[in-house]
Order: C-alpha cells, then sequence, then structure tokens
C-alpha cells in the first residue's frame, strides 16, 4: 500500500511526474486567494453555550486510555465479557451462534500445533495504569474528575467578558476602568499642578511644557495606525516653543509660535522626501493645534499679573466638577445615548450633570474670588462644561477613527495623558476668553 500524498495529488510521482513551476506554495489551490482559502474562510463560526456543548457530549463515546476498565478488557487474552444479551444476537435467536465461522473465530490465530496449553497470567491491574474507577469523573458526569481534554469547556462557570479576573473587575468601575487606581492618579495629577501653581509659577510653566511634550508624543505614536508618521523632534521642540512664547509675550506670540512650528516641520520633513508629504503634514498640523495652540492659553491664564494662578484655579475646578457630576448622573440616571457612534458611555442625563454642576460650583467659586456676580460665574460654568464635553467627544472622535480605546497605558485608571487633557485642552481658551470679560485685567 502506497503512502498518501500530503499535498492531495494523484498524479504520478518520480521521472513519470510532468515538470511544474516552483511555487512558494505547494499546490496552487494551496496558495493565497485561493478557492480552499476561500471555502475555509466562508465557513460559519459556531459557539456552542455550556449547555449545547453538556447535550453534544452525552451521545460522545469515551476514548480508552489505560487505567479504563473497558481498555484493559479489550487488550486482555480472554474474551470481553457482555453484560446482558449479545448485540449481535438476532432477537429472539436462543443456542449456538447461529452464524459460525470457519474453525470458530475466523480472525483467530492460526493453531501452532499440539503442545501444552498455555497457563493464563495473572489478570491485569487496574491500578497499575491509574485509579479502578472511571477516569471520566464520578457516575452522571461527562467531564473527567482531575485531567480534562484541552480546548474543552472546563466546568459550568460563566467567563468573565473583557478579559481579565473577576477580581479585577469587582474593583472597576461602571465605565471599565479601576476606579481605585483612577482616583490615586488623578489626586497625584492634582498636586503635581496646584503646588508649583501656588508656589513657583514657573515651576507650573515647566510642569505645562512637559505635559504639552507628552501629549505631543502620544498623538505622533497615535497617528501612525492610520499610516502617518510626522516628524516628532520638531514638533515637539515646537511646541514646548508655543507655549513659551505664549508665556513671555502673549498672544501674538503664541500665534508665531505655531507657525513656526508648523514651518519648521515642513523643512524637516522635506528632507525626508515628497512620498506622503501631505498625509503627514495633515497629521503634523492637528497635532501642533491641538495640544501647544491650545494649552499655550493656560500660559496665557497663569502669565496673568496678580491672579493668575486664581485664574488657572477656576478653570481646572470648573472641569473636574464638570467630569464628576457627568460621571456621576451618567452612572445612575443615564439611559439617552447622547453620541453613540463616537462615545456611547455619554448620555445626556450625565451632560446635564456636567453642566449643572459645573454651573453651581463656578457661581460659588467665581464669585468669592473675583467678587462677580454669581449669575455670571454661572454662565462661565455651563460654558467651560460645554467646551470641557466637546473636547472630550473631539478624542474619542479621533481614537474611534485610528481603532483604539487610549491613547497610551502611563497613567494606570486614566489610559495616556492626553486621555485626561481632553477636557482642559477646550476648556482653557473658552476660560481665557470669558475671563477677560468678566474679570478684566487691571494693569
Amino acid at each position: 500500500m502506497s503512502h498518501l500524498d500530503s499535498y492531495g495529488s494523484i498524479e504520478p510521482r518520480g521521472r513519470d511526474r510532468a515538470a511544474r513551476p516552483a511555487l512558494p506554495w505547494p499546490e496552487h489551490d494551496l496558495g493565497p486567494g485561493s478557492r480552499v482559502r476561500q471555502a475555509y474562510a466562508e465557513q460559519p463560526v459556531v459557539t456552542w453555550t455550556p449547555e449545547e456543548y453538556d447535550e453534544a457530549r452525552a451521545d460522545d463515546q469515551p476514548t480508552l486510555v489505560p487505567g479504563h476498565p473497558d481498555f484493559d478488557r479489550a487488550w486482555s487474552s480472554g474474551p470481553a465479557p457482555i453484560d446482558g444479551p449479545d448485540p449481535y444476537q438476532p432477537a429472539g435467536a436462543a443456542g449456538p451462534d447461529p452464524y459460525p465461522g470457519p474453525e470458530g473465530d475466523p480472525y483467530a490465530e492460526p493453531a501452532a500445533g499440539p503442545g501444552p496449553e498455555p497457563e493464563p497470567g495473572p489478570a491485569p491491574d487496574p491500578s497499575a495504569h491509574g485509579p479502578a474507577h472511571d477516569p471520566f469523573g464520578p457516575a452522571g458526569t461527562a467531564e473527567p474528575a482531575s485531567e480534562r481534554p484541552p480546548g474543552r469547556w472546563r466546568g459550568r462557570r460563566r467567563p468573565v467578558r473583557g478579559g481579565g479576573s473577576a477580581a479585577g473587575h469587582g474593583r472597576s468601575s461602571r465605565a471599565g476602568r479601576n476606579l481605585p487606581a483612577a482616583i490615586g492618579v488623578g489626586l497625584a495629577l492634582g498636586a503635581l499642578i496646584l503646588v508649583p501653581l501656588f508656589t513657583e509659577i514657573l515651576a507650573f510653566l515647566v510642569v505645562l511644557a512637559a505635559a504639552v511634550a507628552v501629549g505631543m508624543w502620544e498623538m505622533s505614536r497615535a497617528v501612525r495606525r492610520a499610516g502617518a508618521h510626522p516628524p516628532v523632534v520638531p514638533l515637539i521642540a515646537g511646541g514646548v516653543l508655543t507655549v513659551g512664547l505664549a508665556w513671555w509675550s502673549g498672544p501674538d506670540a503664541l500665534v508665531l509660535g505655531l507657525l513656526v512650528t508648523l514651518a519648521a516641520t515642513l523643512v524637516w520633513r522635506l528632507s525626508e522626501g515628497k512620498a506622503g508629504l501631505g498625509r503627514d503634514m495633515t497629521a503634523a498640523t492637528l497635532i501642533a493645534v491641538y495640544v501647544p495652540f491650545l494649552a499655550g492659553f493656560a500660559a496665557l491664564l497663569a502669565a496673568v499679573p496678580g491672579d493668575g494662578h486664581l485664574r488657572v484655579l477656576v478653570t481646572l475646578v470648573a472641569v473636574v466638577l464638570s467630569d464628576t457630576g457627568g460621571y456621576a448622573a451618567g452612572a445612575n440616571f443615564g439611559k439617552r445615548k447622547m453620541a453613540p457612534t463616537i462615545s456611547p458611555s455619554k448620555s445626556w442625563e450625565g451632560f446635564y450633570g456636567s453642566v449643572g454642576t459645573a454651573a453651581l460650583g463656578s457661581a460659588l467659586l467665581i464669585w468669592l474670588l473675583f467678587d462677580v456676580a454669581p449669575w455670571w460665574g454661572a454662565l462661565f460654568g455651563v460654558a467651560v462644561s460645554i467646551a470641557a464635553v466637546l473636547g472630550d467627544l473631539a478624542e474619542s472622535m479621533i481614537k474611534r477613527d485610528l481603532g483604539i480605546k487610549d491613547m497610551s497605558n502611563l497613567l494606570p485608571g486614566h489610559g495616556g495623558l492626553m486621555d485626561r487633557l481632553d477636557s482642559i485642552l477646550f476648556a482653557v481658551p473658552t476660560a481665557y476668553l470669558l475671563l477677560a470679560v468678566f474679570a478684566p485685567v487691571v494693569s
């Protein structure tokens, strides 16, 4: 009997086989895009529930393994015992086998001749191969008690969806985040901003520049999933320069820093060739406007003489109140989706909670710090909250378009730094313009 061709070919072998062109795969039908691969790809994926699996396993016959009683009886020298009537005996037949073969068993080994009958050996010891009971578990179970075949359903406990352990999900929030880690990281970030803000304002500028650099690095890394490769070095250097110019020279220098950043990025990118230039410069422009230009308004707020640190404080408090109120209202009362195609977790009830909480808190805080009428403070809170929600939706749209959940995994419980800066970046220009009207700077 000739061996089977592993490639399924029935053509002659050796010299009788016609010459065929050399291919990187064995046969034409097994190559990329072939009918065979397409047929396998079109097969539907069948998913079984535990109950359906148990019903299907009920008709399965266990595989005989060493240690199983049927295994020992099958390989013993004596005939296998039959419990009950012979399944091969016709119904109602009695007496000897009506279908005897020649010399009894036609498959028996021929006799070697006259001689003494061999003495039967000792009975096989089932304990030599395993336990004396059924290795497939106690009676009534279809799965083995100790060792189960790989790839089969192990018990009836429902698996945890979304990955991770059940214990880890018990500590997570309703938004899928690790709530204790998120709170700890949030407090650490708040201290990193507020301590230099009220002690040494130049240290706050350093923290702001570092945040801009990290945010631009995360954005540059994320847009690579769309095939864009903006130059990172001129972008980060120009972003830090933009924040510094806004601090030292005001709004006009902020616009100048943006233009210088884009020009330096274009020159750097042209030195690498023209292939993909438009795509890379589009991504670079988005990053330069989204991160350092918007963050430059925080430097403008902090640079206001006398009460710059208070202006930054009321802006950050309004954003934090907006996020906290929106989370609390959405988690407890959220029913109507606000933007299901962009951010499925946001609801209109959460939006109302964001606006209301920010309005109340800002009305009280601005009245106490700037001696401004509470309704102006409430208007400030409403505007900042709307800007913060729009900033969050804008980054969610970018991440959904790129096919990512977080910009990075730099901050436990939060994702990336840009996942925390998204609402602040849209809020600081709004706060700068409104505070310039509500609480004008007195030289």
